[in-house]
C-alpha cells in the first residue's frame, strides 16, 4: 500500500485509482454518518475528498497514516457541507416568514385557473436557467417535491428548496400585481 500512495503521490493515475477504488466506501460511509447530507452531496463528499486527497497527497510524510488522513478530510468536507445546508435552510425559512408577513392574501375570488395561468406566465417570463427550470418543474409539472426535483436534476434537496425561495422571494409581489390585475380586467 505504501509504494501505491508514493505513486500516487507522484501523480500517476492508475495509482490513484488504485486508491480510489480502496477507500471510496469507507469514505462514502463517513460521509453518510452525518446523517444530514442527501445522496447527491454525499457523492460531492466523496468526490472532494478524492481531489482534496490527491491534490496534497505529495506533503504527506507517512504513507501509513493515509487512510486516517483521507477519513479525516472526508469528516471535514461532511461536516462543512452539513453546516452550509443547515445555514441555507434556516436562510430560506426566515425568507419564507419575511415574504409571507410582507405580502397581502389573495382574493378568494380568484379562480385556479385564472392563478395557474399567472404562474405559468410569471415562470415562462423568467430567463432560462436553473431557477427557471425548478420552478417549472414545481408549479406546472404535476405534483413533484423537492426531493424529487432534485433527484430529476442531480441536485441536493436543499439546492432546490433555495431555488424555490429565491424564485419565491423575486416573483411574490409581481405575482400578487399580476393576479388582482387579472381580477380586475
Amino acid at each position: 500500500m505504501a509504494d501505491c500512495i508514493r505513486r500516487a503521490a507522484q501523480g500517476e493515475q492508475a495509482a490513484c485509482g488504485q486508491l480510489y477504488q480502496r477507500f471510496h466506501g469507507a469514505v462514502r460511509r463517513v460521509a453518510q454518518g452525518s446523517g444530514t447530507l442527501e445522496a447527491a452531496e454525499v457523492e460531492d463528499v466523496v468526490q472532494e475528498t478524492f481531489v482534496r486527497a490527491f491534490r496534497e497527497l505529495p506533503r504527506l510524510q507517512h504513507p501509513r497514516a493515509f487512510s486516517g488522513w483521507l477519513l479525516t478530510i472526508a469528516r471535514h468536507h461532511a461536516y462543512a457541507l452539513s453546516r452550509n445546508v443547515k445555514a441555507r435552510a434556516r436562510a430560506a425559512e426566515d425568507l419564507a416568514r419575511e415574504a409571507d408577513m410582507s405580502v397581502p392574501a389573495l382574493p378568494p375570488s380568484l379562480t385556479l385557473e385564472r392563478r395557474v395561468a399567472v404562474v405559468r406566465a410569471l415562470i415562462e417570463g423568467l430567463p432560462e436557467g436553473p431557477e427557471k427550470d425548478t420552478a417549472r418543474l414545481f408549479y406546472l409539472e404535476g405534483e413533484l417535491s423537492a426531493r424529487e426535483i432534485a433527484e430529476r436534476l442531480g441536485l441536493g434537496k436543499s439546492a432546490v428548496t433555495m431555488r424555490l425561495e429565491r424564485f419565491r422571494a423575486r416573483v411574490k409581489r409581481e405575482l400578487l400585481a399580476r393576479l388582482l390585475a387579472a381580477e380586475v380586467g
